[in-house]
């Protein structure tokens, strides 16, 4: 049975390409068990300085720290969770760290259901978790709120899934499907055609 060459050739290359995209998934799966195993030991290991400057890579993610806040230079409010689930809006706090440059450390210093920014607060040294950051690659989220907030909730290694096998399998099923029907398809092509 000769098979059509322009159309076998295509469904052959989306099916490579599907099963390609599989395998990737598992390696992807492989990648983020180690990572969050290296978050998890990063949890239980001693409390580090707040970095002069933040790091290129995720080394201090989930660590414990601790900096001291010279200055507030502004506030902004992030949607954010508190400690007990609800949502609302994290106060994230622009600090100076020493001498007259900017801002170097970025602290959430609570959870409220206002956006406006907290007041009362002017700085000191302040402890927690090292989270997170779109904007600035890490902020430390504060154990002890500001006056007027309640605490933030902590970065949680719950909240980074590791669903690539799911997708994996996903892939490999589409795969799978995509061969069978054309070979359905070829069969029922060369089928003769009933006679009038």
């Amino acid at each position: 049975m000769r098979l059509p060459l322009v159309p076998t050739a295509i469904v052959g290359v989306a099916i490579a390409a599907m099963v390609a995209l599989g395998i990737w998934q598992l390696q992807r799966r492989e990648w983020k068990a180690e990572l969050i195993a290296r978050y998890e030991a990063a949890a239980g290991q001693p409390p580090v300085a707040w970095p002069t400057i933040p790091p290129s890579d995720d080394s201090l993610l989930f660590r414990r720290a601790s900096g001291f806040c010279t200055e507030v230079v502004g506030w902004t409010a992030v949607g954010g969770r508190s400690v007990a689930g609800d949502s609302g809006w994290s106060h994230i706090a622009a600090c100076r760290t020493g001498g007259l440059e900017g801002p170097g450390m970025y602290v959430d210093m609570g959870w409220s259901q206002d956006s406006d920014a907290p007041e009362g607060w002017r700085g000191g040294q302040v402890s927690g978790v090292i989270a997170p950051d779109r904007a600035h690659r890490i902020r430390l989220v504060a154990n002890a709120p500001a006056p007027g907030l309640a605490p933030s909730a902590p970065p949680s290694l719950e909240s980074i899934p590791n669903n690539h096998l799911f997708y994996a399998i996903q892939w490999f099923f589409f795969a799978t499907a995509a061969g069978v029907i054309y070979i359905l398809a070829l069969k029922r092509r060369r089928r003769p055609a009933p006679r009038p």
